[in-house]
């Protein structure tokens, strides 16, 4: 965090309660704690910012149940206003602090000027704080069509009504898409992924690359739940969505390809890891190199394998019990109990 960041998060965690009321105005105060949807100041509980130092951290700081996404008051102006520039929230938390605009600072030199950010993971970031959640949206319609239908947790998949898509050749289209934020461990978005979809849903938009991602996503992952320790890493998103119907509490992160499902960084806390392939010769190298990068920290590393080509498959094609069934028999025997859907 830069010294300007820095300083602007602790006069706001010094009035942390008062940044809330005017911020997050659509939730409440309970003891130490004020509770709302999210930052963007949905109603709700999932999202709890700390109002008093304690042993337990720093006023001001915030953490989403749903996501596992973190931050500090600084974040919350950004989300519940919907500012991407630094310049903007950073003025914006002057102006509630009552700051003066500070002084123009003196050039650096050329040869001590630092590389601006990447503008691949900057337009990431503005177009997921432009979608919506995808609750009521063609994005919800074309999941459970796919047969996926439990969506909670889910807030690092938003919508998009008219995403751009370039051709190889030809001018720039827009479809509907389904936005994937793409971020750390941290909860630090580095990219997204985008789906282009059909206008009425049914299907991916006829176009030839409906899936690209964009920005940094080397080690990152589209995180589905909050991870402890135990957790699920695949490949696609649909796919991991599919073993979340049987598997509602587990964490899931969807990688988006075998080179960086191979490659994902793993929670502090993870103790257990199961590895989601495609039954392809690239879904068993990735998983190849996972397990062995797993060994290596003391992670204990389990496959997790499809009976057709991957879990959405069987969920469309042979039925929730049959996948049930299938990955059942799979898991370490203690997190049937903890993680399994069971049927009545």
């Amino acid at each position: 965090m830069s010294g300007i960041a820095h300083d602007l998060s602790r006069r706001l965690a010094n009035q942390a309660e008062a940044v809330c009321r005017h911020y997050l105005s659509n939730g409440r105060r309970e003891g130490r704690y004020w509770l709302v949807g999210d930052i963007r100041n949905t109603p709700g509980r999932s999202l709890f910012v700390r109002l008093q130092a304690s042993a337990k951290g720093p006023a001001g700081k915030w953490t989403d149940a749903a996501t596992g996404e973190h931050g500090d008051l600084l974040d919350v102006i950004r989300g519940s206003l919907g500012l991407t520039d630094f310049i903007d929230i950073a003025a914006e938390a002057r102006t509630f602090l009552s700051l003066p605009d500070p002084k123009p600072e003196p050039a650096a030199p050329p040869s001590r000027v630092r590389p601006a950010p990447s503008g691949a993971v900057e337009a990431a970031r503005r177009l997921f704080a432009m979608s919506q959640p995808i609750a009521g949206t063609i994005a919800e319609t074309y999941l459970r069509r796919r047969g996926i239908t439990l969506l909670h947790g889910t807030g690092n998949l938003r919508f998009h009504p008219r995403c751009y898509y370039k051709p190889d050749d030809g001018p720039s289209e827009t479809w509907p898409a389904m936005i994937a934020a793409i971020s750390d461990f941290t909860g630090r978005i580095t990219g997204v992924h985008r789906t282009w979809l059909a206008p009425d849903g049914t299907d991916k938009a006829p176009v030839d690359t409906p899936r690209k991602a964009m920005g940094n996503l080397l080690g990152s992952t589209v995180r589905i739940g909050v991870p402890d320790s135990v957790m699920a890493a695949g490949e696609g998103i649909e796919t991991m969505l599919s073993l979340r119907q049987v598997l509602p509490d587990m964490a899931m992160a969807p990688a988006l390809s075998a080179a960086h499902l191979a490659a994902i960084l793993f929670p502090l806390r993870l103790r257990r890891l199961y590895i989601i392939r495609d039954n392809d010769p690239a879904g068993d190298a990735a998983r190849d190199t996972l397990i062995e990068r797993a060994n290596a920290e003391g992670i204990e590393a389990i496959p997790l394998s499809p009976a057709l080509g991957d879990f959405n498959e069987d969920l469309q094609r042979l039925g929730m019990d049959a996948l049930r069934t299938g990955v059942r028999v799979q898991l370490a025997t203690e997190d049937v109990a903890r993680f399994m859907n069971l049927p009545p």
